[in-house]
């Protein structure tokens, strides 16, 4: 199996050095030269396999360059019971007679990030003693809040690399923000950014698409890479969770053997609800794709319309996770609707740079349909499903698993459509807490609170204990405090690692 650029205009790589690059140098998105495919009987098989024997079986199509033992090394060392609070890894928790909830936030940093990036460090040491590579990796991270304290979680003191992240200041929680702040390592660096997300990920890429500023950098021994999901070492675990989820529905017999169910996945950058969509390709019976997203509803607009026009009000909402405008895995899958045709992608993603939107042919459109449904939930919309949620089946959702329900519903009300669905809950509730509080307990109960007071008064009222991860979290020292503008970003990594 090699990997491809989506712009078309790079030639083909092995896994190792797509995930070593994370980006390809023509700007576009490494995806597989081959078609996957997984046999009903293969799915079978999965229900007797533990979460790492199935991540192994999966991961094994598309790293091809990867011994099995590898492989094995690496599922093992990423999904170890010090890591994750369950041995179930990514347990599916039936949640009422048609639905189930897959809960992807037992991982050190309560965030469904995680499942991904605590196996890509194994996935890059690997890859880099694979490629020859002598430059140390520089890993540069834009974050909306989980995929930071993910990433910094995974590479911290990892050899050979450096990880800087940037996240914007006033656009994550206060528990997102300490766990991010609070980081020890050797090799870590963490900047807040005067803006919103999307800045720090503009901001990132034009540092990857420097070609000056890339040589100065190798000049001094460093190579730039990505532990966001533009990177495919970061996507293609996350195809595994789809057919474990699936796995488990057969193993209780919730499902039977072939039947189509539905996923809803909370969605801002998209590479999550797109190795929904890989996994489908694979053969995984997958009926529809609803994503689901917040008041910043450029994805639900695109799905909807065909037109993906990032010219709006940038919103800071309770689910800052997919405060996001500019989803970076849409090219992807544009790249696969449209037969590959990189050409026409970079003429989109050409258009989304220069005016702000684009809209897709009437055929490619047709497909995205075909495979997608999305609507968005506001706000006032989050806590009312948190609240309910919890006093109808005792189950406490963050704010971005709330998103995910209140669009299914959306989703059953306007089809009709009885399939049977599993929501990705992608945090704990207690990252969250000061929202989850409010609906849960009430607005009186929380006004004037911090956050991390208000973790035990949750976990008091509820009976969910509060996760290791962000015990005590507010009485660690904050080892980073760097704040730069948003054009700044490449004058950071410069100072970082070259003084």
């Amino acid at each position: 199996m090699q990997y491809i650029s989506t712009r078309g205009n790079e030639v083909a790589v092995s896994s190792a050095e797509a995930i070593k690059q994370g980006i390809a140098p023509d700007g576009g998105l490494y995806v597989p030269t081959d078609e996957v495919s997984i046999s009903n009987i293969d799915l079978e098989k999965l229900t007797s396999l533990s979460y790492t024997e199935r991540a192994a079986f999966i991961l094994q199509h598309f790293l091809t360059d990867f011994t099995p033992s590898e492989i094995d090394q690496c599922v093992n060392a990423a999904y170890h019971p010090n890591k994750f609070a369950t041995p179930e890894i990514a347990p599916v928790k039936a949640f009422t007679s048609d639905t189930s909830i897959l809960e992807l936030w037992h991982g050190p940093t309560c965030a469904f990030k995680d499942m991904a990036l605590q196996i890509l460090p194994q996935f890059l040491v690997r890859a880099l003693a694979k490629t020859g590579e002598k430059a140390e990796i520089v890993i540069l991270v834009a974050t909306s809040g989980d995929t930071g304290k993910a990433a910094l979680e995974g590479f911290a003191n990892i050899p050979g690399t450096r990880i800087i992240v940037f996240y914007p200041e006033q656009g994550v929680s206060e528990v997102q923000k300490l766990q991010m702040t609070t980081q020890e390592g050797k090799n870590v660096h963490v900047v807040a950014v005067q803006g919103n997300f999307d800045d720090a990920q503009s901001g990132v890429k034009q540092v990857f698409g420097d070609g000056e500023f890339a040589q100065l950098l190798a000049n001094q021994g460093f190579r730039l890479s990505s532990a966001n999901s533009i990177n495919w070492g970061r996507l293609v675990p996350q195809i595994i969770y789809y057919f474990s989820a699936y796995a488990d529905l057969l193993k209780t017999g919730t499902i039977r053997a072939g039947e189509r169910i539905n996923f809803v996945v909370p969605t801002g950058n998209f590479g999550n609800i797109l190795a929904g969509f890989y996994a489908k390709k694979m053969g995984l019976p997958v009926n529809k794709l609803i994503c689901a997203a917040n008041a910043n509803n450029v994805l639900t607009d695109f799905i909807q319309t065909g037109t993906y026009n990032r010219n709006r009000e940038f919103l800071k909402t309770l689910s800052p996770s997919m405060d996001i405008l500019i989803s970076s895995n849409l090219e992807r899958l544009l790249y696969e609707l449209t037969n590959r045709q990189g050409e026409q992608v970079s003429h989109w993603m050409t258009q989304l740079k220069t005016a702000g939107s684009y809209t897709v042919d009437t055929n490619t459109f047709a497909k995205v349909q075909e495979h997608f449904w999305s609507d968005f939930a506001d706000d006032q919309e989050t806590l009312q499903t948190i609240e309910e949620t919890w006093h109808k089946q005792r189950y406490l959702l963050d704010t971005h698993t709330a998103v995910a329900v209140r669009v299914l519903h959306k989703y059953r009300q306007a089809t009709d459509d009885n399939t049977y669905t599993v929501v990705a809950s992608t945090a704990s509730p207690f990252k969250f807490n000061g929202s989850v509080a409010k609906a849960v307990l009430g607005e009186d109960q929380v006004t004037g609170r911090n956050e991390f007071s208000l973790l035990q008064d949750l976990s008091t009222f509820t009976q969910w204990p509060i996760p290791q991860g962000l015990r005590d979290l507010d009485k660690k020292p904050v080892l980073h405090r760097q704040v730069i503008e948003k054009d700044k970003l490449k004058d950071a990594v410069k100072d970082i690692l070259l003084g």
